[in-house]
């Protein structure tokens, strides 16, 4: 941008600042309206907490999981693993058949559950193949209870999914209803919809997934029933991906909202100190408030629903809108207090706000616009990101960072023109202000006259923190964000430890043909599988039980030989495999829908494993589908899927999505800067400031053991925002009195003076309430407070010392030009 291009643009921001507190009013009125008209689209917001909306509709893991969940239902399972003394007493027996009922009638969108009371307990009889329930016929006698004990003990199907080894622990298992919108025709039909044409069963509308809000509705209406069973000889632990997602959720949302209050407050307080007026508190908050509000509604008329990551916008907003709302109240507070000092210049208070006014937005209106497009277009870098949250938030807050810088140049000065103010006077005031000159003048002296110390010392600290940056490592496990003695959390180590695993993975194979499922060859692979994969132990990650329709098989062939233990094996004879489960499906048992579609040409293979790091799903699920392959030949189709699946896939998609957005947002930024400054060297030189936060800040992850998961790497758009934004206000004030002295320390001093103020205001200001949340329960939370309060602090650093240090040095050897050529 030339100097002369750059001239008419501030004469432009000063004949705007004229118009609009002449027409303030009408100004009002207008914005009103527009405030009014995006904010009453709030109510529709919606919430989706869910794994499944981590990705975008057309990612082919999703698409894989919605074929699955549309064959065999929600994945998803709520656990109540039950510890006791002895489960097979009277009154153990007795609590746990009471729940079970309990369960049964009261939870709401239930598709099924199964625990010891209704197991499926296939024996043989007098040639008869009988499949009934564990418990049908309720021990009455010490002789039944522990006839029962035996069954339950020696069933290899019971063990780690609803029985522990030693009978002490069990669990109930509820699958809840993976499309509650279904009508009773589709719900009958369910396992037997036409395989070739899926989507002919029933309309779309009716097939409309467990929504977020349903899902916290079944969690709540069980872990109130079950806190009416618990007691110290009936722990109860309820555990399950449905819990924990409802957790988070209601933890998230809850210290969002407590830290985001308390961190206003904080921040009005700050603002109050330093402005030392109201306007100065009650205006920046009206802003950032009303561009979140404003946003908000946005998000609701784009259908654009709040997940968790999400929840990082309204902090963002927050340093946005403070930051912008600052820069120019500072400007004007301090040129109202420079015409009230001036006895030459208007003594009516309206005329010294109408200049006020024009020369703030003159002086900073083409830097907080700049400001605002390089924050927007940092932002809008993660558009493409294949995690759709990341998306989203690129979108949103973007467009959000544009509602701000609006509301910040149009409806701040509307305000300012119609509420009273008056110029601060008084010895103290006065002193104040020589206080912050004085040590801005120090900070320009020390940066200028000795760059080579302050880059030598700079590049040993960024050097640190480049090290540190090295050793940051990827991670997701949203469970570990909870407290150590959260419920959930609890359960799930419970789970875990003592029942082998607390998620499952799927893997579906299909044969490609009807009736393929019959193959002895087919059946004999999947049972080989099954003991394979059982000893899979990669430390962290283990496998601690599989279950497949070679079980079942198994299962059957023994209760058909007389229950001989000899003959828990699959049968050599295609014809003998298809007459068995013709018997089962003949006994009334409807359980092996579960496993296999209604053509027999496909089934579904799970995997018992405990909740781990994302990061390991990734790999463990490659070796899955090799094994496979390498069993059962790849003339089979062969997919893996569910939560885990979704989880791995999910991380994979974060970690491309940062390395792709990140760039893009440096590479845009970087040639943003060269316009806004007219200069490629300068420009590039400027970058310098920019990229040291981020450089520190993952340093500082990396020494301190902090990962980047789905929520920290979402501090990396914060910290370009915030960095850019310091730099841009530094360069664009330290042009204009460069191109005036044609001295450095001069022109580093005046900046200082001027826009200094209103950066380190803001630093204090925002730092200080990002700080807050370092105490928040959520470990992601804390983390997020620490990270983004520091990001804050080394992008004023950096532009109070690096910044002029490279440009003293600069210039003393020549490399740029003194005058007017940026």
């Amino acid at each position: 941008m030339t100097t002369a291009l750059r001239t008419r643009v501030e004469n432009g921001f000063r004949q705007f600042g004229n118009l609009v507190y002449r027409r303030a009013w009408i100004v009002l009125l207008f914005m009103l309206c527009l405030i009014l008209g995006l904010v009453s689209r709030i109510p529709g917001l919606k919430m989706d907490t869910s794994t499944e909306g981590f990705l975008h509709p057309e990612d082919p893991t999703l698409i894989a999981y919605d074929r699955f969940r549309e064959q065999y239902g929600r994945d998803e399972l709520i656990l109540l693993t039950i510890k006791t003394p002895d489960l097979f007493t009277p009154e153990a027996l007795d609590r746990l058949n009471r729940l079970h009922q309990a369960l049964r009638e009261k939870t709401p969108y239930l598709d099924d559950i199964t625990s010891l009371i209704n197991a499926r307990n296939t024996r043989g009889a007098e040639g008869e193949l009988i499949v009934e329930d564990l418990l049908e016929r309720w021990p009455e006698t010490e002789q039944a209870r522990e006839e029962v004990r035996e069954r339950a003990l020696a069933n290899p199907l019971y063990r780690n999914m609803l029985i522990s080894d030693d009978g002490t622990i069990t669990t109930i298992v509820i699958k809840t209803d993976a499309y509650p919108g279904k009508g009773t025709s589709a719900d009958v039909m369910a396992g037997f919809e036409d395989e070739m044409q899926p989507d002919a069963a029933a309309p779309e509308a009716e097939r409309v997934p467990l929504s977020d809000a349903q899902n916290s509705e079944v969690v709540e209406v069980v872990r109130d029933i079950a806190a009416g069973f618990d007691s110290d000889q009936f722990r109860i632990h309820l555990a399950g991906s449905p819990v924990v997602t409802d957790v988070l959720k209601r933890s998230m949302v809850t210290n969002m909202k407590r830290f985001m209050l308390l961190s206003l407050a904080i921040i009005s307080l700050l603002l109050f100190l330093l402005f030392r007026r109201l306007s100065g508190v009650f205006l920046p908050v009206v802003i950032v408030l009303l561009s979140l509000l404003s946003t908000l509604g946005l998000m609701a008329l784009a259908g654009v629903p709040f997940k968790l990551p999400t929840q990082i916008m309204p902090s963002f907003l927050l340093a946005v809108g403070v930051g912008a709302s600052v820069h120019l109240l500072a400007v004007f507070y301090r040129r109202l207090q420079l015409q009230a000092a001036d006895g030459g210049l208007p003594q009516q208070a309206s005329e010294a706000k109408r200049l006020g006014i024009v020369y703030a937005l003159g002086h900073s209106g083409l830097a907080i616009v700049m400001t605002s497009l390089t924050t927007a277009a940092g932002l809008a870098s993660f558009a493409g990101a294949q995690v759709a949250p990341v998306s989203d938030l690129g979108i949103v807050a973007a467009a959000g960072v544009i509602i701000s810088l609006i509301y910040t140049l149009v409806l701040l000065p509307a305000l300012l023109s119609i509420i009273p103010l008056k110029p601060q006077h008084g010895e103290r005031e006065k002193k104040r202000h020589e206080r912050f000159d004085r040590l801005m003048i120090t900070i320009a002296d020390i940066s200028t006259t000795r760059p080579k110390p302050v880059l030598v010392v700079s590049a040993l600290v960024l050097a640190v923190g480049m090290a540190g940056a090295l050793q940051v490592r990827f991670s997701h496990k949203p469970a570990e964000w909870l407290p150590l003695s959260n419920p959930a959390r609890i359960a799930t180590d419970f789970v875990n430890d003592n029942m082998r695993g607390a998620s499952t993975v799927e893997v579906v194979v299909d044969t490609g043909r009807e009736n393929g499922l019959y193959e002895p060859d087919f059946m004999q692979g999947l049972a080989r599988l099954n003991r394979e994969i059982a000893t899979i132990d990669q430390g962290e990650l283990y496998v601690g039980k599989t279950l497949s329709l070679a079980d079942v098989l198994k299962e059957i062939n023994q209760a058909l030989n007389e229950n001989r233990l000899s003959h828990y094996r699959i049968p050599d004879r295609r014809d003998l495999i298809a007459q068995e489960f013709l018997l089962f499906e003949n006994s009334g048992s409807d359980d092996l829908e579960d496993f296999v579609d209604s053509q027999f040409r496909q089934t579904r293979f799970t995997i018992k494993m405990p909740w781990v790091d994302s990061v390991l799903y990734g790999p463990f699920m490659e070796e899955l589908k090799q094994r496979f392959l390498a069993v059962l030949g790849d003339a089979n189709d062969i997919f893996v899927t569910g939560m885990v699946a979704l989880l791995g896939r999910t991380m994979s998609a974060t970690i491309e999505s940062m390395k792709q957005s990140y760039l893009i947002a440096i590479l845009v930024i970087s040639l943003m800067m060269i316009l806004l400054i007219g200069n490629i060297r300068i420009g590039l030189i400027s970058m310098i400031p920019n990229l040291a936060p981020i450089i520190l800040t993952l340093g500082l992850m990396g020494w301190f053991g902090i990962p980047i998961d789905l929520f920290t790497m979402l501090i990396g758009s914060i910290a370009i925002g915030l960095a850019v934004d310091d730099t841009i206000h530094f360069m664009h004030n330290y042009r204009r009195y460069h191109h005036d002295t044609g001295d450095v320390r001069e022109a580093v001093r005046n900046t200082l003076l001027t826009t200094g103020r209103a950066m380190l205001v803001t630093t204090v200001v925002l730092s200080s309430g990002f700080f807050l949340y370092m105490f928040a329960t959520l470990s992601n939370l804390s983390n997020f407070g620490l990270l983004t309060g520091f990001t804050i602090i080394m992008a004023l650093l950096a532009d109070f010392f690096l910044a002029p240090a490279l440009l003293a040095q600069l210039h003393r050897s020549h490399l740029i030009a003194d005058d007017s050529d940026y």
